[in-house]
């Protein structure tokens, strides 16, 4: 029997977590917005007696930039419902099998999204600057993040000469995008261990490493910082290899950004910067590179839709893998053990986006 069920997420983001206005800097220009489904096919193997699946979802926090209107299931998982991350407001979805046999579930969420620009020419820090006691645990040492030892000093010797947060945040950023490298063999979107990179001399990876070692310099020069999971939904105007439409699979893309007192969040991407050269086999001083270097310190092209920030998540739902990095990929378990969600043919999943015309309000 096919079970069906709704979630209307219009406002859950801001009953969960109250958000002031300031949080988010204002965007330049007019809004266009865009309307998107986002969809997951999952087949799960027929093996084994009991079968659990979770999903991440579009976050429910609107934001400038992005408003999602509403997820629906269908399936014949024995029990799923949507709910969000232990002890955060991150939307997610759990579907439960009990008994061998067919094990099949589609989810879709609508979504729309404005391209998110941040004019940073005539920002000044405010005479007192002033950090919300929301923000300032984007401040703090995580376990893939510590603040001390080598990350502490790699961060001071960048920004020695800078003397106000934003200047600091480009110092930062600029050496990402000159020292990384975008390595396509390293398997997802990598792990984000920034002491071990620094440690190991070896700055090599792709965007969950390129933007944690932003995250991780920002927040040990004393600016707030936090990675942005979530995944591209359409293609690029900005460049061919940073945009994905139709089966989108594999196009899972990490983001980051920075807090400024007075300001709010500003985006930054300098894992993009070094696809770019990477993939086109670009020198870092070309002036294709040169025009993307300056767009990504401030803009998010938004052909990409946000999941969540979190680190070191917690499943729930009875998950047997304890805490995740990050919440990224479908994650599956099958009498406790975790499939490989690294490998959507062997799990099997897919997930797809569609471009939608007029309210895109139809589920």
């Amino acid at each position: 029997m096919k079970r069906r069920d709704f979630i209307k997420t219009i406002g859950v983001g801001a009953a969960l977590l109250p958000i002031a206005p300031s949080v988010f800097a204002h965007s330049t220009g007019p809004t266009k917005w865009r309307s998107y489904r986002l969809s997951y096919q999952v087949t799960l193997p027929s093996t084994g007696k009991h079968a659990h699946l979770w999903l991440p979802l579009p976050d429910t926090n609107d934001t400038p930039y992005q408003f999602t209107q509403g997820s629906v299931w269908s399936g014949n998982a024995k029990s799923a419902k949507f709910y969000t991350l232990p002890q955060t407001d991150f939307p997610a979805f759990h579907a439960e099998w009990n008994g061998s046999g067919e094990r099949q579930v589609t989810v879709s969420s609508i979504v729309k999204t404005a391209d998110r620009q941040v004019d940073l020419e005539y920002y000044r820090a405010p005479a007192k600057a002033v950090v919300p006691d929301i923000i300032k645990r984007y401040q703090q040492s995580t376990h893939q993040i510590p603040l001390d030892g080598i990350v502490r000093k790699t961060a001071a010797a960048i920004t020695k000469e800078s003397n106000s947060p934003l200047q600091k945040a480009r110092e930062i950023y600029d050496w990402v995008v000159d020292n990384a490298n975008y390595d396509m063999g390293v398997r997802g979107r990598g792990q984000g261990n920034v002491k071990e990179m620094l440690a190991n001399e070896n700055l090599s990876g792709k965007c969950a490493d390129i933007n944690g070692l932003f995250v991780g310099l920002a927040r040990a020069s004393g600016i707030p910082a936090r990675k942005q999971f979530g995944i591209r939904i359409n293609e690029s105007s900005l460049n061919k290899n940073l945009g994905k439409f139709g089966d989108v699979s594999t196009a899972q893309h990490c983001r980051a950004e920075f807090y400024l007192a007075g300001l709010g969040w500003v985006p930054v991407d300098p894992a993009d910067v070094c696809e770019v050269i990477a993939l086109e086999g670009l020198p870092r001083n070309h002036e294709q590179i040169a025009a993307l270097r300056e767009k990504l310190f401030g803009a998010w092209e938004m052909n990409w839709v946000a999941y969540n920030h979190g680190e070191n998540v917690t499943l729930g739902q009875n998950s047997k893998a304890g805490k995740v990095p990050f919440f990224l990929y479908p994650h599956a378990e099958i009498d406790g053990h975790q499939l490989d969600n690294l490998d959507p043919q062997a799990f099997t999943y897919k997930i797809a986006s569609a471009l939608l015309v007029g309210t895109g309000a139809k589920l």
